[in-house]
């Protein structure tokens, strides 16, 4: 298991943007070198937890929760063959693109150490907008994507330091559980009744993902 590719975005104005201020840092490159990655702070506050990397809409991205997003190459191939394009690292719009490793397998709470210094924690999965869409060019590309339930990881930093291209990912943690980023993904989107079952995981999970899985269980309880 390895890094594949670490990728960063700059602020770029485009029509498609969810954020009222109408730029979007989706449109991530493979960075050369090394790259300090950081806890950046609270939710709704800080920006991406990548240095150099912009963040536009801090009320689904960013934040010491969502400070750093994966996908693995292998999705992005299986993507490239049913779109019938090239897909670049970094092309939908992940900090990490990964190489051998289970992301939407990953637990929540799961810890990946990369190279010697980082050490990164699963929250959830990523949650498909209208900006995804948009920089895609896919037309019904929100709901194509959610049904796929493999959305790529969100993940905490446990650990900061520096990453590059081509370092190792060690599984350092998993925990005795077996919520996955797919499964609640699919829980948060299109299986809401498995939402209660999520919170065995309310320990480690993303705020607004857990913010909503006890606002469901507490309005339905377990069905």
């Amino acid at each position: 298991m390895k890094l594949q590719s670490v990728n960063a975005g700059q602020a770029k104005a485009v029509g498609y943007a969810d954020a009222a201020s109408g730029v979007t840092g989706i449109d991530k490159r493979p960075v050369d070198g090394a790259v300090r990655v950081f806890a950046p702070g609270p939710k709704g506050v800080a920006r991406s937890g990548v240095e150099g990397d912009f963040v536009s809409d801090l009320r689904f991205h960013g934040g010491d929760d969502r400070a750093v997003t994966a996908f693995a190459r292998e999705d992005l191939d299986s993507w490239e063959r049913e779109l019938g394009r090239p897909l670049a690292d970094g092309g939908f719009g992940e900090n990490l693109t990964t190489r051998g490793l289970d992301v939407n397998g990953a637990l929540i709470g799961e810890r990946w150490r990369i190279g010697t210094d980082v050490l990164l924690e699963v929250t959830g999965g990523r949650v498909p907008c209208n900006t995804f869409q948009g920089h895609l060019g896919e037309r019904g590309w929100v709901r194509r994507f959610t049904r796929t339930a493999a959305p790529g990881a969100l993940l905490r930093v446990i650990e900061p330091g520096t990453i590059q291209a081509g370092d190792p990912i060690e599984i350092a943690h998993r925990p005795d559980h077996d919520i996955t980023v797919a499964l609640l993904f699919r829980a948060a989107t299109l299986e809401r009744e498995l939402l209660p079952r999520t919170l065995v995981a309310a320990e480690w999970m993303e705020s607004g993902l857990l913010h909503t899985a006890r606002e469901y269980a507490a309005k339905y309880g377990s069905r």
